[in-house]
């Protein structure tokens, strides 16, 4: 008969208790207590990063009139600094090639300089970014008394009467976001035996009619949005196609842990890099670069086009989206034999023999 070592107190020796741990439910519980403490704190820090202190790095302008003079390049000299920012000038030859720049999304404002900079106009557009346009309306008139010059101020793209801080559109990329992976999470559950086909298929038809819903909800129901419903609603099912895929893909690579990578690319990194809450001149530089390429980026980015620059909808937001599509499927697909759900497999995720 075996006999178990003991310790000089009678007790299992610690590399027995430590291997018992590993086995027990215990083990798993505390480095989930140990991640979601991580989680948490990077959540909060993501967020705080990039929108608890927006500050200026960078503001594309568009200037007509005698921007070269003396007193003009003083104005524009002053309103850098009390923005502790550069002021990208772009300089067009009329006050239309200007607007058509911001309807671009090339510029987020207009100056138009007038008798050696004694006289400004500036056309700001909530709809580009509420806070830049916040910013530039605060301060360009405080500049302008400063040096003895005339600043008049208006707003030429407002921002829609129910969407008054342009948050809405930044809500509702959102909710398309988690609502797509919490789906694909649900179908790992509990429509485990669904073939790789078949689960695409269903990730697809949960996204078309959450996009829908969404829009509707916001559009039709509530009134926040006047969206372009048909444009709106392809958006967000794509972006819910698109979350879905992205954890379906971490799924097939790292099994149980999928949540962690899914989790830090949408929503930690994601979501507060994409431009929805704060415009991307006022994100710190590394987000706002890498936010555009990002699924969240590219959906408010395609979604802002749309509905508040109408007519001037560009490629790049759905090449990102499409990219993210293509590549999430076709990892999936690749390894779809690693992947835990399947009809193939028994109910403990191992291949029958």
């Amino acid at each position: 008969m075996a006999h178990t070592s003991r310790d000089a107190d009678g007790s299992p020796p610690v590399h027995g208790r430590w291997s018992a741990f590993r086995q027990s439910p215990f083990w798993p519980a505390t480095v989930l207590v140990l991640i979601l403490a991580a989680a948490a704190g990077l959540f909060a820090g993501s967020y705080t990063y990039s929108m608890a202190n927006p500050t200026p790095r960078l503001i594309p302008t568009a200037v007509v009139g005698s921007y070269e003079k003396a007193g003009a390049r003083a104005y524009l000299r002053g309103l850098e600094k009390a923005l502790d920012t550069s002021v990208k000038v772009h300089p067009y030859e009329t006050r239309a090639a200007a607007r058509e720049a911001i309807e671009q999304q090339e510029v987020f404002a207009v100056f138009e300089l007038r008798d050696d900079g004694r006289n400004a106009a500036l056309d700001v557009s909530g709809a580009s970014g509420s806070s830049v346009a916040e910013l530039l309306s605060q301060t360009a008139p405080a500049v302008g008394k400063k040096l003895g010059a005339r600043v008049t101020v208006r707003d030429v793209n407002p921002l829609q009467k129910g969407d008054p801080r342009g948050l809405a559109i930044f809500y509702i990329s959102l909710a398309a976001v988690i609502i797509g992976f919490v789906g694909a999470i649900q179908l790992s559950v509990h429509a485990r035996s669904l073939t790789p086909f078949e689960r695409i298929l269903f990730t697809a038809a949960y996204a078309l009619l959450g996009g829908f819903v969404i829009a509707a909800t916001v559009d039709w129901l509530l009134g926040a949005l006047n969206l372009p419903f048909a444009e709106s609603w392809l958006i967000l099912a794509l972006t819910m196609f698109v979350s879905g895929m992205v954890f379906t893909m971490f799924n097939t690579l790292f099994g149980r842990w999928a949540m962690l990578p899914t989790w830090g690319l949408m929503v930690i990194i994601g979501n507060p890099s994409s431009g929805g809450a704060v415009s991307w001149p006022l994100l710190p530089s590394p987000l706002g670069t890498i936010g555009r390429w990002l699924p969240p980026g590219g959906s408010v980015n395609a979604q802002h086009t749309a509905v508040y620059f109408q007519g001037h909808q560009h490629a790049f937001p759905f090449l990102v989206l499409g990219g993210w599509a293509l590549l999430s499927c076709t990892v999936f697909w690749v390894w779809r034999h690693r992947h835990p759900g399947g009809r193939d497999k028994d109910p403990t995720g191992a291949e029958e023999s």
